[in-house]
């Protein structure tokens, strides 16, 4: 027998493993639940724990990797990318597949001047409890994110009110120009809710092409078809979200034809899908880059040419090559070449150059001393640690791959996997070397939104690194306030060039997103800034 036949039954093996562990799995949560009650964000009149049927009645059975816990409010945290992906809430204005700003809830806009838009809305919408969609929903919705008491109101502070003009028109207005103001209005953040909404806790309420259904909280989301949705018909009749955080699991349910569609299929298993004749592989290179904060409050990871050594120490291609299996594009700078807002081709980025690493590391006195083949920096070991964590399955794979590149040239270095919340805990704390971590750079189409929070002196995660340089503060203010895009890109590609010649932050890779299908699932596109998920065209085909 050939070892890949040997693989392919071992494989097989491993499947039906799982079949029986799931079975016996959901068996024990159906039995948990009639003896405990139901999971506190479960809607009461419906079973969450229910396993519904693809074959023939118009339902989706989706599994994604991250997912709502705490509250299904789209005003909560990061909950409105969940509820959005589930077809729930929309937002004024929406990207489409291509990163195209098209309007959404709002029909167009306009510039009445240097700080004040106005918002025209789209006519005859109504929320999923029959409310009807108008200026006093937007308004209700876009303060519920200006409160004080909203964690993320800050990054909205730069709207100093939002008024009506009349029920179907809004004027917002800012304290300052603000160039990214109608491409703010499509994160999902400021998801617009129904005003009359009693929970929207536990029960959303919104315009999208799918209805609430019930929740099993952190495990699995379900909705209806919304048979009155503005945008025209709705090809299914019912979809479920299951929220499973290990990769070669998700990939197994596919396998297994206990799903139908599966976001974040790990590179490995794309092989063996592409196989089987009922399923494939989707691939579409995003907006999320893959990179390493580097903690430059502490020695000697400030010295400017520290950092640039780990970046040349870094062979990128070998990165996606062991790490990836090939599914990514190495980076150059902060933005991958597929948006527009893009400075690649103009930068030169570091090569692979083992040579010039030690050649930088040697300048600030990190030599080896003894003759051991490991680096000291005043008398001490030179070692690293590479924090991360480990609900994307990349993360560590990559993390591994350049700790093996650092020790090359005589860098000890450890690997460490973490739980979000503990990893971005020992970052903020500043108890870190090295914190791997994937962004989304630019969710909301507009480079604002990373640059500022990032490297801009006031920004949080420039705290983090400790970045501070006041031509970047500029740069960044002043293509904040230009109405120019010829004058925002001059000053982004300044920012760009900065950033990376300071190295706060070392960009490693843009993902290449891999979503497992069945082939009777039609209608399904991948959209690069990963909001969107399931949407009114998905069908599938009996």
């Amino acid at each position: 027998m050939t070892s890949k036949n040997k693989n392919e039954n071992n494989h097989i093996f491993i499947i039906l493993i799982f079949i029986i562990i799931a079975s016996v799995f959901f068996s024990g949560c159906a039995d948990s639940d009639s003896n405990t009650g139901e999971a506190s964000l479960l809607n009461d009149s419906e079973d969450a724990g229910e396993n519904i049927s693809s074959e023939k009645d118009g339902n989706l059975r989706a599994v994604m990797i991250f997912g709502p816990d705490e509250s299904l409010d789209p005003g909560y945290k990061w909950v409105g990318w969940y509820v959005r992906e589930a077809g729930i809430y929309e937002t004024l204005f929406a990207y489409d597949a291509d990163m195209n700003l098209v309007p959404e809830l709002a029909e167009s806009y306009e510039s009445l001047n240097d700080t004040a838009w106005q918002i025209n809305l789209r006519l005859g919408v109504k929320f999923h409890d029959g409310t009807p969609f108008n200026a006093e929903a937007v308004i209700f919705s876009i303060n519920r994110v200006l409160d004080p008491d909203n964690t993320r109101h800050t990054e909205y502070d730069f709207i100093e009110s939002v008024s009506a003009k009349n029920d179907t028109t809004v004027i917002i207005r800012t304290k300052e120009p603000y160039a990214p103001t109608i491409a703010s209005l499509s994160d999902p953040l400021l998801s617009i809710v129904s005003p009359e909404a009693e929970d929207l806790t536990h029960k959303p309420v919104g315009t999208g092409p799918f209805k609430f259904k019930n929740y099993k909280e952190g495990l699995r989301l379900s909705v209806l078809r919304n048979e009155d949705y503005w945008g025209g018909d709705v090809k299914l009749e019912s979809a479920t979200i299951d929220y499973v955080s290990d990769p070669l699991t998700r990939s197994l349910k596919l396998q297994a034809d206990d799903c139908d569609l599966v976001r974040g299929i790990p590179a490995t298993e794309s092989e063996i899908i592409n196989e089987n004749p009922d399923l494939e592989v989707l691939s579409k290179e995003t907006l999320r880059l893959c990179f390493m904060y580097v903690n430059a409050n502490k020695e000697p990871l400030d010295d400017l040419r520290v950092r640039q050594a780990l970046n040349y120490a870094i062979n990128r291609d070998q990165v996606v090559s062991a790490a990836l299996e090939g599914e990514g594009v190495p980076a150059t700078g902060v933005f991958p070449s597929t948006l527009p807002w893009s400075s690649n081709e103009k930068l030169e980025g570091y090569d692979y150059s083992s040579e010039k690493a030690k050649e930088l590391l040697s300048e600030t006195g990190i030599t080896d001393t003894d003759g051991d083949g490991w680096l000291e920096y005043e008398g001490e070991p030179f070692e690293l640690t590479i924090r991360t964590y480990e609900k994307r399955a990349e993360l560590k794979p990559t993390a591994e791959v350049i700790a093996s590149q650092f020790e090359k040239i005589g860098i000890k270095t450890e690997v460490i996997v973490l739980e979000t919340g503990a990893l971005s805990a020992d970052t903020s704390d500043g108890n870190y070397d090295l914190s791997l971590y994937a962004w989304g750079v630019a969710p909301a189409g507009d480079p604002d939104y990373f640059l500022s929070y990032h490297f801009e002196s006031s920004g949080e995660q420039a705290g983090w690194t400790g970045y501070s340089n006041s031509e970047v503060d500029e740069w960044i203010k002043e293509a904040r306030e230009s109405t120019s895009q010829e004058e925002r890109q001059e000053y982004y590609d300044l920012v760009q060039a900065q950033v990376l010649e300071d190295s706060p932050e070392i960009f490693v890779f843009y993902y290449t997103e891999l979503d497992g299908i069945n082939k009777r699932v039609k209608g399904y596109e991948i959209y690069p800034n990963e909001i969107s998920f399931i949407t009114k065209d998905i069908y599938i085909e009996e």
